[in-house]
């Protein structure tokens, strides 16, 4: 039951907001009482924790499969965004941004777990891009990887519309992928923004 009140509260959260959203909503959806939500959260905060600790570890398992599948790495960053925009496309307000306004405690940390995953992600990726030849050699990947995160994490704490924070973020991947291309990988590029809809 547990799992299960994560789940729907999780879902919920991400499509009307983690401050809208209360222990009466969650029970009137699944169709349990309050009281068997309190048997396992003791306040609305421990089960926002917990629902985000869920959807991190969706996120990053998902993001494993995609990286699975041996796209070359500019594909890859195309086919991860795609996962975002369709996992938060019935979000109207940026979950990242709610938390940081409403309970920036557990904002720290979820950032503070993020951190670590996003930048070894991110330095997976810069490594197979050079290894491809879509990338160029002599970049700083640390250099790099603090650029893509500090742009893509402050559009997400500080941009209200979900939707307008995709549209920037997919600028961001653009200005990311230019700044570290070869010819090839430009023309990779190329391909995928065309490919890409927003």
């Amino acid at each position: 039951m547990k799992d299960k009140i994560i789940s729907k509260a999780s879902d919920m959260f991400l499509k009307l907001g983690f401050k809208s959203i209360t222990m009466d909503d969650i029970a009137g959806e699944m169709c349990i009482s309050k009281k068997t939500i309190y048997k396992y959260f003791c306040n609305k905060e421990i089960l926002i924790e917990e629902s985000t600790e869920a959807i991190h570890k969706e996120i990053h398992e998902i993001i494993d499969t995609i990286i699975k599948k041996d796209h070359n790495a500019i594909e890859e960053n195309f086919e991860i965004r795609k996962m975002f925009k369709e996992m938060f496309k019935s979000s109207d307000t940026s979950p990242i941004y709610q938390l940081k306004k409403h309970y920036p405690e557990i904002y720290e940390k979820v950032m503070l777990r993020e951190i670590n995953e996003c930048n070894s992600a991110f330095e997976q990726n810069i490594r197979k891009g050079i290894q491809q030849g879509l990338y160029r050699e002599n970049i700083n990947i640390d250099s790099y990887i603090q650029f893509y995160y500090q742009l893509v994490f402050n559009i997400k704490a500080n941009i209200v519309s979900e939707k307008e924070g995709q549209k920037i973020e997919l600028e961001i991947l653009e200005y990311h992928t230019r700044a570290m291309a070869t010819p090839k990988g430009l023309l990779e590029l190329e391909k995928n923004l065309l490919n890409y809809t927003i």
